[in-house]
């Protein structure tokens, strides 16, 4: 087995996914993972500390998307308007390969108490980086957290739309996520 080959990373992940939902995740071990994804134990180990971490890789790099994309929105946009510009931000690193495992992480996370909670983990951790990109452009907390939520759930929804979409349909994922988050803007009104 090879020690270092480029996308190492996203092989171990597509791994991992696909055991996950063959065999379920408490019945997959990081040894099968390596071993699928063509690399040694070690490897792994170099790139996650452990199998529950593959759910949130990409995290960090999401989360500071976000918030780029929201500083960088012009100094009149609205709170919302400055989430948007953060969910085109990150959209844009998205590609086919994402596109790809959204169905199977959703359905081995579906199939998973401890993937749910790590993955209830991560969008805390999105909402906490947005709520902190708002608040840092002087919107109060409690609109800047309430607007990070609705970002956090257009993402989601956007990215489970685009991951589902025929892959003829050439809107990217930033179109699913804008879409999701006028749907939740316009529901909100009607929360009286």
């Amino acid at each position: 087995m090879a020690r270092w080959q480029p996308e190492t990373t996203q092989r171990l992940i597509v791994a991992a996914v696909d055991l996950f939902t063959e065999q379920g995740y408490d019945a997959t071990t990081v040894a099968q993972i390596a071993e699928r994804a063509g690399v040694t134990k070690s490897t792994f180990f170099r790139h996650f500390s452990d199998k529950r971490e593959l759910l949130v890789a990409g995290q960090e790099t999401l989360s500071r998307l976000l918030a780029e994309g929201i500083a960088e929105a012009p100094a009149d946009a609205s709170p919302l308007q400055a989430v948007a510009a953060g969910l085109e931000r990150a959209s844009g690193a998205m590609g086919p390969a994402n596109r790809e495992l959204g169905p199977r992480l959703r359905a081995a996370i579906a199939a998973s108490t401890e993937l749910q909670e790590r993955d209830a983990l991560k969008s805390v951790g999105l909402a906490a980086a947005m709520t902190a990109a708002l608040v840092a452009r002087g919107v109060p907390d409690p609109t800047a957290h309430l607007a990070a939520e609705l970002g956090v759930l257009a993402f989601k929804r956007g990215y489970a739309q685009w991951s589902e979409s025929d892959r003829d349909d050439p809107r990217g994922l930033a179109h699913h996520a804008l879409s999701a988050l006028r749907d939740l803007r316009a529901a909100t009104a009607s929360l009286g």
